[in-house]
């Protein structure tokens, strides 16, 4: 019952985890200009029209809410009645605990719907609705009773049908309407599962709150009555929870000095399947494994140790008779989304602070705190692969790192010790306490690698596309089948993005392959060789293990300045004996976003699709139709499909012959590297003269996606694809369906749908060059970052969504059903 009452209040507290979210979203507008006022009457009718979108949602949820109570409500008569006789189910103390306060409730809100109803029916620009959700904040008061009852109301239902099984009957089967526009009449739900409704309700009506005075003008008669509702919901909710402590503290470390340490870092170790943040540190004769001890303010940081282990115990298993992965916590990857994008609007809100207050603001150190804790989170739980440290006479344990570079720097590190002559060690309390004690002083890594250990001056990274030619390799002694993979950081951890093809049995190897890589605040490139395992007796069955050996790495720092310019800049790692000479240069993502219409209307790249489709006599453009079709035949179990980058000649071979309408496309198709299809399809949508879901709508999916409540999302969102050309709607929906069944193989080829929602999302929709300069849109990584993944996140709403048919899409109801 405790998990419940923490998922309760963890739930209330969802709306406040911002201590200034309220106070941020109600500056929403902003002065016009003259130039502005000619667009005034059409951006209130975009406003109107967003307010309606929101209302109608919220009142599908609130029929469904009011049909939820109505079924907690049905049994309580009969049981009422049984209460008085010889033979009760429950007394009438326990039905008027298990349904306290049900009935107000539920007056409520049939009152409020009643009320509303009719307002949305018969719409226009002067109907009011803030008096009705003014009153609804005032009764808020029931559902404080109802909250403080509610861990009560629970244990007293669940101990009545542990005795009795009439009510165990009545409890597991209680019957809820439908909506008036639904099909399905009634569904079953269980006792337990309605009475969380009114708490997760509380929290609905003060996040549709926010969505009204987002899109509604500070003059009209409503705002002043929404706000003051607001006020009243915020007040209601900080009572809730105002006695519950901080969910996480930040953790930092200052800096120490070398002193008889080989390596250290932090490290995500794996206990009893959860994850913990360690600082690992690596001695010539022990492995120590610590954790930050916390301290008073002021007093001296210490470690304190986890366990340890001499080196002379350590060894590592070979790859094909390791132990599977044990069950690890993982996180949803909405979640990891969600992080990413608090941390890119803690960036945006800090820079909004220094310049107002040139960096002196209290406020500045209040976020800097929350992106501490955003980004301690992101790093817990985004790293994936396994390296594990074999203990030959104690207990094993198991790292998750986030690139192979790092597992290959810390076995190299440990082999190159196991070498030397080791004995066995065991340390007394006394000397572990010391030996702990000067850890802090001998590190070599001292900040955990997030943004807020950085400085102020330090680069903020880059943003747009790196273009990377991989030349060859010199220096192997032997012959051998090489191949090299590109990685770069982002948010912290690196991300593997191209794959050059496999140079069979030579010692210089020649690629000449060029790839576009996307970077999102990166300031890291790192090159990996591989010789290739050919051997299938040595596959490891380990989720993201790499069977294949790595024969060197390196990595260089992306220097904006060297990079940025317009010409190619040849430079060569040094690695383990290997040399590989690459060449790189860099496209900002301002000019990414520019593009050019093609000026012969006969080819499909750079056309409109509508052009494309009307000449084809198609409803998909046939390039679009052909690339699905060979990556559903044999792309969809490769590793990373979409997201490698295939070779740039490749594509452009198969973008002339695209363009050309060749007569042998169908036989290069065959023949062709399939991440090189793979990335001719992700070319043609991104030529195209305007994103598949258009100029026109973009502001309106980045207000869509941005709701809070999810009826008036779903609602929008709906609504937003019916607004579409059928050309985009139905090739969008072509490409949706193809997304979700290359996210079904993700065992084998690691593409998520969030994935693929990262790759495909800032391709189908970007802002126009004339909404970029209205908005007053930079460079700066803060704004771009916040910017794609709002992007991204529109995308992954409808790859997440039930399958969305184009006929019933297009037959536009007054508005969707959603649960609540």
């Amino acid at each position: 019952m405790e998990e419940d009452e923490d998922e309760v209040l963890g739930l209330l507290d969802k709306v406040l985890e911002d201590e200034d979210f309220f106070d941020n979203e109600m500056d929403l507008d902003c002065p016009f200009t003259p130039m502005e006022l000619r667009t005034f009457k059409g951006d209130m009718e975009k406003g109107l029209e967003m307010k309606k979108l929101v209302l109608s949602g919220f009142l599908a949820s609130e029929e469904i809410y009011i049909n939820q109570l109505e079924a907690l409500l049905l049994p309580m008569k009969p049981l009422k009645a049984t209460a008085t006789t010889s033979k009760p189910v429950l007394t009438m103390e326990q039905i008027d605990t298990i349904f306290f306060m049900i009935q107000d409730i539920f007056e409520i809100h049939k009152e409020f719907y009643d009320a509303l109803f009719p307002n949305i029916q018969q719409w226009d620009e002067k109907v009011t609705v803030g008096h009705l959700f003014q009153k609804l904040a005032s009764q808020l008061g029931v559902y404080k009773a109802f909250v403080d009852n509610y861990k009560v109301a629970v244990e007293t239902a669940e101990k009545c049908s542990q005795a009795n099984s009439q009510f165990q009957k009545i409890s597991e089967n209680l019957k809820v309407k439908g909506p008036k526009e639904s099909k399905d009449c009634t569904t079953t739900a269980t006792m337990e599962a309605l009475l969380y409704k009114p708490i997760d309700r509380v929290t609905r009506s003060t996040l549709v709150l926010h969505d009204l005075l987002k899109h509604t003008p500070k003059d009209h008669p409503d705002f002043p009555l929404l706000q003051d509702a607001l006020r009243i919901s915020q007040n209601f909710l900080s009572s809730i929870n105002e006695e519950i402590d901080p969910r996480r503290t930040a953790v930092t470390t200052p800096k120490g000095e070398a002193r008889q340490l080989v390596k250290d870092g932090f490290l995500v170790e794996v206990s009893e399947g959860t994850r913990k943040l360690r600082h690992v540190f690596l001695f010539t004769d022990l492995l120590l494994c610590a954790k930050m001890k916390k301290t008073a303010v002021g007093r001296q940081q210490q470690y304190e140790c986890k366990w340890y282990i001499p080196l002379a115990d350590v060894s590592f298993q070979t790859l094909d008779d390791s132990d599977s992965l044990p069950h690890v916590q993982t996180l949803p990857e909405h979640e990891i989304e969600e992080m990413k994008i608090k941390i890119s609007s803690i960036k945006s809100e800090i820079q909004k602070e220094k310049k107002a207050q040139k960096g002196q603001s209290r406020n500045v150190d209040r976020l800097r705190k929350k992106m501490n804790e955003q980004e301690s989170c992101l790093l817990l739980h985004s790293p994936t692969i396994p390296f594990r440290i074999h203990n030959k006479h104690g207990k094993n344990h198991l790292f998750l790192l986030s690139s192979d570079y790092e597992r290959s720097e810390w076995r190299e590190s440990i082999q190159k010790l196991l070498k030397k002559d080791l004995q066995p060690c065991v340390l007394s309390s006394v000397e572990l306490q010391v030996l702990t004690g000067s850890c802090f002083k001998l590190r070599t890594v001292h900040n955990i690698p997030v943004t807020s250990n950085k400085d102020d001056e330090e680069s903020p990274g880059l943003y747009g596309f790196l273009h990377v030619i991989v030349h060859k390799a010199m220096g192997l002694k032997e012959c051998a089948n090489m191949y090299c993979t590109l990685e770069v950081d982002s948010f912290g951890y690196f991300v593997s993005k191209a794959k050059t093809r496999v140079f069979r049995d030579t010692t210089e190897p020649q690629w000449n392959e060029e790839f576009e890589i996307e970077l999102e605040g990166s300031q890291c490139l790192r090159i990996l060789c591989y010789e290739k395992c050919y051997d299938k007796s040595k596959l490891n069955k380990d989720d993201n293990e790499i069977v294949d050996k790595i024969m060197g790495k390196g990595q260089v720092q992306l220097d904006p300045q060297t990079v940025q310019s317009k010409n190619w800049h040849m430079d060569v790692i040094e690695m383990n004996g290997i040399k590989v000479e690459f060449s790189m240069k860099f496209t900002s993502r301002d000019l990414s976003l520019k593009r050019t219409p093609s000026k012969k209307q006969s080819g499909v790249f750079g056309v409109k699709i509508s052009v494309v489709t009307k000449r084809e006599r198609s409803k998909v453009p046939y390039i679009v139709r052909q690339c699905i079709e060979e990556v559903e035949k044999r792309g969809i179990d490769e590793v990373g499909i979409y997201r490698i980058s295939g070779v740039a000649t490749d594509i452009q071979a198969l973008k002339a012959a695209f363009d050309a309408n060749t007569k042998d496309i169908l036989m290069m198709l065959s023949d062709m590297d399939i991440n090189a299809i793979a990335g001719t399809l992700k070319l043609y949508f991104r030529e195209l003269p305007e994103p598949l879901l258009t100029d026109r709508l973009y502001p309106a999916f980045m207000e869509g996606i941005a709701l809070s409540d999810p009826a008036a999302k779903e609602n929008c969102m709906m609504h937003l694809l019916r607004s579409l050309p059928d050309p985009n709607l139905i090739t969008f929906l072509t490409l949706l369906e193809h997304l979700k069944r290359v996210a079904e193989k993700e065992p084998v080829n690691k593409m998520s749908l969030h994935n693929l929602a990262t790759v495909f999302g800032p391709t189908l929709l970007r802002p126009s060059e004339s909404e970029s300069s209205k908005a007053h849109i930079t460079l700066a990584s803060d704004i771009w970052s916040h910017d794609v993944m709002a992007q991204v996140q529109v995308l992954l709403y409808y790859l997440q969504h039930p399958p969305i048919s184009f006929a019933e899409l297009k037959k536009n109801t007054l508005y969707f059903s959603t649960d609540v």
